[in-house]
């Protein structure tokens, strides 16, 4: 069998571009519909929101630089994180699909590029092992505020210490040398496995929560924004008091209370455009 070169992979690249050119975009209406449909069960709804949105894999596909894996190979995986998304594309979020398919198909690439890498792959088991021991880390890292050690990992697994150790240096040894893992080098989880507590609906609907908040403030005059970024923290801004913003603005802090308390009543008027954005994680 012949290898394929890169002239030949650029023609079969050609050839799946004039393949999936002949699927017509979407209007937001339509895929509010096919998502209602395949939520129904409707398979062929499921198949034509897919082939609608295969060039967002192709064009997200190739942000991915990866010289020494064939970005055919990408898209492929791509595709499947596409079809994960369409099944659990809920048209209630009010979101364009793209949007929301995108976390799913960076999520499925970049995972596929990090498996890929490696240059042995383990046991079925210690892959499971090694899962748990990383999805306790991200969930301990949001528990008890600050990066946790492998004692705090053994302890909520209800394993040893020595076990948490084992699992972790088996792992690092399968590493890339690239990563220039040293024998003295203290290997924590988070270096052995990519974070699969990732949650693509948690990220789109804080993404949108952003854009909505961000598009309310922006109906504000200039001062009144200000004033709401410097007390609520927004935008990068450290949390201020009335009066430091008054010398900051070179106004009294009463007016700068007053001037807060306008604002707000401002943003309460479009409370129904942020209340959209409260979500619950199901995940």
């Amino acid at each position: 069998m012949h290898k394929k070169t890169p002239k030949s992979n650029d023609n079969l690249l050609d050839t799946y571009f004039k393949q999936i050119k002949v699927f017509p975009l979407l209007s937001f209406e339509e895929e509010l519909v096919l998502s209602k449909k395949i939520q129904d069960g409707k398979t062929s709804a499921l198949h034509k929101l897919v082939n609608s949105n295969l060039r967002l894999v192709v064009k997200i596909a190739g942000l991915f630089n990866v010289p020494d894996i064939p970005i055919l190979d990408l898209i492929q995986e791509g595709n499947i994180g596409l079809i994960q998304a369409a099944k659990k594309f809920d048209y209630r979020k009010n979101v364009r699909f793209c949007t929301y398919a995108s976390f799913w198909v960076r999520q499925f690439i970049s995972r596929f590029i990090s498996n890929k890498r490696r240059l042995v792959r383990l046991p079925q088991r210690k892959e499971e092992i090694l899962k748990k021991i990383q999805r306790t880390y991200h969930v301990l890292c949001q528990s008890l505020m600050h990066q946790p050690n492998n004692f705090d990992i053994a302890k909520e697994l209800g394993i040893s210490v020595h076990d948490v150790d084992a699992f972790i240096n088996i792992s690092a040894e399968s590493l890339s040398f690239e990563q220039n893992i040293s024998d003295d080098e203290n290997v924590s989880a988070v270096d052995i496995h990519e974070d699969y507590t990732y949650c693509p609906e948690r990220n789109l609907m804080k993404q949108v929560s952003f854009d909505n908040t961000m598009r309310v403030l922006d109906k504000l005059k200039e001062k009144e924004k200000s004033i709401i970024n410097y007390r609520y923290q927004l935008n990068g801004c450290e949390r201020h008091t009335l009066r430091e913003i008054g010398d900051k603005l070179d106004i009294s802090p009463e007016t700068v209370r007053q001037i807060e308390q306008r604002a707000l009543r401002k943003i309460r008027s479009h409370a129904n455009e942020l209340r959209e954005c409260l979500y619950v994680e199901a995940i």
